[in-house]
């Protein structure tokens, strides 16, 4: 199983859940002390072997050069998890285009070709399984300082929902992972974390259990799933109410999460 973004959060939760299971690993993230620490983690535990591929997935070319280093250690990835991402807090017009433009490579570009290049492999062995961390937010209408998070998670709801249906009667299945609010150092990065601490706890989750979760669902060929009975709830209610008042109801939850009404 092959896990970008598998330094922190949901990514190494996910490596855990799947050694767990019985897979070995390539864990990839640009922090390489953060990785050899997961990999002695992994290792001392279960009877499994991982291997720590340190890419900057950002950079030109770098799916292409971990594919490779993949490739020479004579590795077969019979399962991806594009987990690798990060938020961008604030408004549109306040970042450049160099910053969209990064954020949507990592977000998009990445986890498209990324696929493309594995899946025909998956395909021939006739097996495989793909995961897309996407978000609860790719369910919900747009609101003010997530203009590209929640455009990007939303497109890769739907690449995963018509990419699974091109699999069936491949062995391969392809799912959409949409969590909600789940407790990371994520929300230190984005500013997020004292809002998340105000939120009651029925409505957060551990990382630990939401890639329990995950993993269930991939394996039960769901092509897109939202752990959390709340989290499926608030999903629905962004379906079927009228979209003035859950627009107004995102608006004042993001200035009530978020640390400034900006963001």
């Amino acid at each position: 199983m092959l896990i970008t973004g598998a330094s922190a959060g949901i990514g190494a939760a996910l490596a855990r859940e799947y050694a767990g299971r019985g897979w070995n690993l390539i864990v990839t993230a640009r922090r390489t002390e953060r990785l050899e620490a997961l990999k002695a983690e992994i290792e001392a535990v279960f009877e499994v072997k991982v291997e720590c591929v340190t890419a900057d997935l950002m950079a030109d070319g770098a799916v292409d050069m971990m594919l490779a280093e993949i490739k020479g250690k004579g590795l077969t990835v019979d399962g991806l998890i594009n987990n690798a991402g990060y938020g961008h807090p604030g408004l549109f017009l306040d970042s450049s285009w160099e910053e969209h433009d990064k954020f949507n490579r990592l977000m998009v570009d990445v986890v498209v070709e990324a696929t493309r290049k594995l899946l025909p492999g998956m395909v021939e062995r006739g097996y495989g399984r793909v995961m897309n961390v996407a978000s609860l937010a790719g369910h919900l209408p747009g609101s003010k300082g997530h203009t590209l998070y929640a455009a990007v998670k939303a497109y890769l709801l739907k690449f995963s929902q018509s990419l699974n249906v091109e699999m069936e009667g491949t062995g391969v299945y392809v799912s959409a992972l949409c969590p909600g609010f789940v407790i990371t150092e994520f929300h230190d990065v984005n500013g997020t974390r004292e809002g998340i601490n105000q939120l009651p706890s029925y409505m957060t989750m551990s990382a630990a259990e939401c890639a329990r979760l995950a993993a269930d669902a991939l394996e039960a060929n769901k092509d897109v799933f939202i752990p959390g009975k709340v989290n499926r709830t608030i999903a629905r209610l962004g379906r079927f109410l009228p979209q003035s008042r859950v627009k107004s109801m995102l608006r004042k939850r993001s200035e009530s999460y978020r640390n400034t009404g900006e963001n």
